[in-house]
């Protein structure tokens, strides 16, 4: 029989480069790149002409970008996923999507093997093989970047040798993943923390000293979803597209920082992710309005934990789901509208409305007319101080008898 292996196709340097290892270094007959569409800008015909030309047995399609919305975006959202307070999860929340469909064409087929074109020292490996082993127990998982290390000139050398065209070159070696959500940029200058981000790189974002005068967006929400744009009702993929252009004119989302790895290293990510920021500020300003105090106080500490997880590849984890089974309870309420300034560099949340707001004028206002019952406070900060004072007592008591033991 023919041995078969699966590949997690991008069309990119990499993943290109392991159609022709995996023929003539891992004697494969037949491999099978696997083109997942999670709303990532690329031409599909070069794609796929890029995995002809590299030996691929074919080179398969398939489109997961509504799924994506509807399931991983949508949840992030929900969670107001930042890991570290800053990045929105970009490619993280598209791997447990790609390594589905993989894994699920390998079943189908009875292939040997499922490939991906991780390297040894990022997170992507833990994320695929981890989605892997959920959906396709027992199946053998290669990894042709971390089993020899290649430098980027090298691939690009080995590429141009089998006249296989890429996109990636010496003097342009930056590698980006890019879906629905945004993209993620690294390589190249960037692994210097000292030297600033090039314009080069950037798509989805403007440099903020050129954006436009500041305008406002009014975000509508719908069980904590985002389901309209200025009064436009839209779907999460549409929505997302036009946020992303509205807020990346204004340089929003760009994000640049020192990430701490899963893998216990430090590395310099660049980010561009404008719908999502937005959204994310939007979203947690409307749960402010409508949750109560102790819910939201369990939300934020369960927020952080379901984001380490996906971010350190635990997609298809029981703690995931239980944590979504939460946030979903507290989504019940959290609907109205949020309008938010796009101003350079910045989405600044300016108003909230909620049918469901607990926020209460009269109880809240000093003005002529507020119904906030002063005459209860005394009795509750008597009741409130009680321990307090008894520990203060305690305290107290205990000095004094160290002091008489002294003398």
């Amino acid at each position: 029989m023919p041995r078969t292996a699966v590949l997690a196709y991008s069309g990119g340097l990499d993943t290109t480069c392991a159609i022709a290892w995996l023929r003539e270094d891992y004697g494969f007959d037949d491999v099978i790149a696997v083109l997942v569409n999670v709303g990532q800008v690329f031409d599909v015909e070069e794609a796929m002409a890029r995995g002809d030309a590299a030996g691929a047995a074919d080179v398969v399609l398939l489109d997961r970008k509504e799924a994506f919305a509807s399931d991983q975006v949508a949840k992030a959202i929900t969670t107001n996923a930042l890991y570290e307070g800053k990045y929105p999860l970009v490619s993280a929340l598209s791997r447990p999507v790609i390594a589905e469909a993989v894994a699920s064409l390998a079943e189908e087929l009875g292939a040997e093997a499922v490939v991906h074109g991780c390297t040894g020292k990022g997170n992507d490996q833990l994320r695929f093989e981890l989605a892997f082993k959920a959906r396709y127990p027992g199946v053998t998982v290669i990894a042709p970047l971390r089993d020899r290390i290649w430098t980027r000139e090298e691939e690009v050398a080995y590429a141009l040798a089998r006249e296989i065209p890429v996109t990636a070159t010496e003097d342009s070696p930056f590698s980006i993943d890019e879906n629905l959500l945004g993209r993620s940029i690294e390589a190249g200058v960037l692994e210097d923390p000292w030297a600033p981000p090039p314009a080069e790189p950037y798509a989805l974002t403007a440099a903020p000293d050129t954006a436009p005068v500041p305008v406002e967006v009014v975000v509508g929400f719908e069980a904590g979803l985002p389901i309209s744009l200025d009064g436009r009702n839209l779907s999460l993929v549409d929505l997302i597209h036009e946020l992303n252009t509205a807020a990346g004119a204004y340089g929003i989302g760009r994000i640049d920082m020192i990430e701490n790895r899963a893998v216990g290293i430090k590395s310099r990510e660049v980010y561009e992710a404008p719908a999502a920021i937005v959204l994310i500020e939007a979203h947690r300003a409307l749960e402010d309005l409508v949750l109560t105090k102790d819910e939201l106080r369990l939300k934020r500490g369960l927020e952080q934990r379901w984001t380490e997880l996906v971010y350190d590849g635990l997609w298809f984890s029981p703690a995931r789901e239980a944590i979504d089974a939460f946030v979903a309870a507290t989504q019940r309420p959290v609907a109205g509208d949020v309008r938010i300034q796009l101003r350079p560099a910045a989405a600044i949340v300016n108003g909230r409305s909620s049918p469901n707001a607990l926020y209460a004028e009269t109880l809240a206002s000093y003005a002529a007319g507020e119904t906030f019952p002063h005459d209860a406070a005394e009795g509750f900060i008597r009741i409130a101080a009680l321990e307090t004072e008894l520990a203060a007592a305690r305290e107290r008591s205990g000095s004094g008898e160290a002091a008489q033991t002294e003398a």
